[in-house]
């Protein structure tokens, strides 16, 4: 192990990941949800779906939003970033929604995947740190998701890219949110169980 201790390891990944984050969030491409919005809420009138996926820790983001999005106003269907091109693709019809998460854009099983759904008549939303990668331009719409350092001194397991990724979906579950006007007791009703699953005396 190298000398620094423990404190100063943290410190410097506290340090390191607060500042790319504080850059990432002051640079959030706003005018970037308009068109992913419209072309959600496009698809849902048209009785389409919308579908998140994403190749290694993006797949456990995805799973995440998935959840999210379904319990404030908006059904997403997770959909497995490799098993997509061994047959549960099925599970995506034309007109579909997907959005598609990957810190480079290019991973070669995301390509192939989004190349299937595209294929098959889906819309794609491309979530990516890398602006000028294939994924980006792949998409129907793009929202950025980048930062510069992950926080470690390898700078290759996702880490600060993991958390950019969530901010930015949190903020389109936000969006559709408030656009749908979802109140308390429909939360409730999709969200049961827990304490969140309960109403507040000044919700009743």
């Amino acid at each position: 192990m190298r000398s620094e201790s423990q404190e100063s390891i943290l410190k410097a990944f506290i340090n390191t990941s607060s500042a790319e984050l504080k850059n990432f969030l002051e640079n959030i491409d706003i005018k970037s949800y308009e068109k992913t919005v419209n072309i959600i809420l496009e698809a849902e009138k048209n009785g389409n779906r919308l579908h998140i996926t994403g190749i290694g820790k993006p797949g456990h983001v995805a799973g995440y939003i998935a959840s999210l999005l379904s319990s404030t106003g908006t059904p997403t269907y997770e959909l497995h970033g490799t098993e997509a091109v061994h047959g549960s693709s099925g599970q995506v019809r034309p007109g579909d929604v997907v959005i598609a998460i990957s810190n480079s854009g290019e991973t070669a099983e995301l390509k192939a995947t989004v190349t299937a759904l595209k294929n098959n008549g889906a819309k794609i939303i491309a979530v990516t740190g890398n602006t000028a990668s294939w994924l980006a331009k792949e998409g129907d719409s793009f929202l950025f998701a980048g930062v510069e350092h992950e926080g470690d001194t390898l700078n290759r397991a996702p880490r600060a890219s993991i958390i950019a990724e969530i901010l930015v979906l949190q903020g389109l579950s936000i969006i559709l949110q408030e656009i749908k006007e979802i109140t308390p007791k429909q939360y409730v009703r999709w969200h049961p169980g827990g304490t969140l699953g309960q109403l507040r005396e000044t919700e009743k």
